[in-house]
């Protein structure tokens, strides 16, 4: 049973000033978040609506048109479907961005070479024959986070890492690890790559924000932006490190679960 509160042990709640002020911030945040998600799911709903209109009018065309149609007006015809389709999946990937923005975490003490292997598997039938030496930390420590998010964060950086070794003839990617005094991990994914101009660096985790061309490197430049919203989410940061035909590395801190 409790003991009785007395003047040496004060009570555990708020005062009421600072009750109602943070009564006030919780309902704040909540509507926030209402309408934040009466926000997405209204656009998200009214562009798709359009996209649809717009791919349908396209298809009642080209069947109006009939074979006759000119090589010239079919191209147009389909660079419109085409741009439609980029559009629908840009909305995709906003929805996806506004949904990490208000999703719960799930913590809990994770393994992380588990998760690596994994991921790396998954990546395996993409590779369509390429030879890439991975050099992956055997001593990984155990992290406080998301587990589903923190694959979502590897797929994604792995996946920027095998996209642009792409030119080399052997891709070489290694996933190391530190340990800082502050209780976070930094881990770190390098990359033989064609690398990027640093005087970029800031866009790359900004979502559409692209330092390569769309027909040099297909994709639509929002990895790395749903890898920061991530990292973020669970009090860290992200960073990239590179230069132009130079490989690239991209760092990112989370909490360890044991912290020395």
């Amino acid at each position: 049973m409790n003991a009785p509160l007395t003047e040496a042990s004060p009570p555990a709640y708020e005062s009421g000033s600072e009750s109602h002020l943070t009564a006030q911030l919780r309902h704040e945040r909540d509507q926030a978040r209402s309408e934040l998600e009466d926000f997405t799911f209204s656009v998200s709903h009214d562009l798709r609506a359009s996209l649809r209109h717009v791919t349908a009018y396209v298809q009642i065309i080209k069947e109006d048109l009939g074979p006759q149609t000119s090589g010239a007006v079919a191209s147009h015809l389909d660079r419109v479907s085409q741009a439609a389709r980029q559009m629908g999946l840009q909305i995709d990937a906003l929805t996806e961005l506004s949904r990490l923005t208000r999703l719960d975490l799930d913590l809990t003490t994770v393994a992380v070479a588990p998760l690596v292997q994994d991921v790396c598997m998954a990546l395996a039938p993409t590779l369509g024959g390429r030879r890439v030496e991975w050099q992956v930390a055997d001593d990984f420590p155990a992290l406080r986070c998301d587990a589903t998010l923190l694959r979502q964060v590897l797929m994604h950086v792995l996946s920027n890492a095998l996209k642009f070794t792409a030119p080399r003839a052997v891709a070489r990617i290694e996933i190391t690890w530190q340990a800082h005094d502050n209780g976070l991990c930094v881990l770190t994914v390098t990359d033989n790559g064609v690398g990027f101009n640093p005087g970029y660096a800031s866009k790359l985790f900004h979502a559409f924000q692209r330092l390569h061309g769309s027909r040099e490197f297909e994709g639509l430049g929002v990895g790395l932006a749903l890898t920061r919203k991530i990292v973020e989410r669970h009090g860290g940061m992200v960073w990239a490190i590179g230069a132009p035909d130079a490989g690239c590395s991209v760092s990112f801190t989370l909490p360890l679960a044991h912290p020395a």
